[in-house]
């Protein structure tokens, strides 16, 4: 990792802990089950026409991206705890807001806040992000969109995340 890291977004407490025992099951006892599969299929011949090695050594790629994926999620995240349900938009909230004539309801955070929901994730480093970042409801702002265009948005609602 180097020194000019950016920050992963926030995330919770449980968040955090939930990827931090992801990543120490995955570095030990995952690394060990898969060079066990690794050995197991080596030891069935041919490794040119050995569908078991092949099928084991992209698992043990796609763990590795994974393991470092989370290594650095870990290391550049910003902890807190769930913001209060003041109205303010912060990070760890699911913000409502009108664009383009439009609602649209999403978290602002990291993905890893919201595993397993469906709901959008913005990062609060995104431009919409930045834009609405300790708004209010009620408040109008605008972005730049990536064609230079401005983007006019109004906060409808921002309330805490729970999962």
């Amino acid at each position: 990792m180097s020194d000019t890291a950016t920050p992963t977004g926030f995330l919770t407490q449980e968040a955090y802990d939930r990827l931090q025992a992801e990543h120490r099951e995955l570095s030990g006892t995952g690394r060990v089950e898969i060079a066990k599969k690794i050995e197991a299929a080596r030891e069935e011949g041919d490794l040119k026409e050995n569908g078991g090695y092949h099928a084991a050594k992209e698992e043990q790629g796609k763990m590795e991206a994974r393991i470092r994926q989370l290594a650095q999620i870990l290391e550049t995240a910003q902890v807190g705890e769930t913001p209060p349900d003041d109205g303010v938009v912060e990070p760890g909230m699911v913000v409502t807001v009108e664009m383009f004539g439009d609602e649209e309801t999403f978290l602002l955070g990291s993905r890893e806040i919201a595993d397993g929901s469906d709901l959008q994730v913005f990062s609060e480093q995104s431009p919409l992000g930045a834009a609405i970042l300790d708004k209010k409801v009620g408040d109008t702002t605008s972005y730049d969109a990536p064609n230079g265009k401005s983007v006019d948005v109004l906060i409808k609602a921002a309330k805490p995340y729970v999962g």
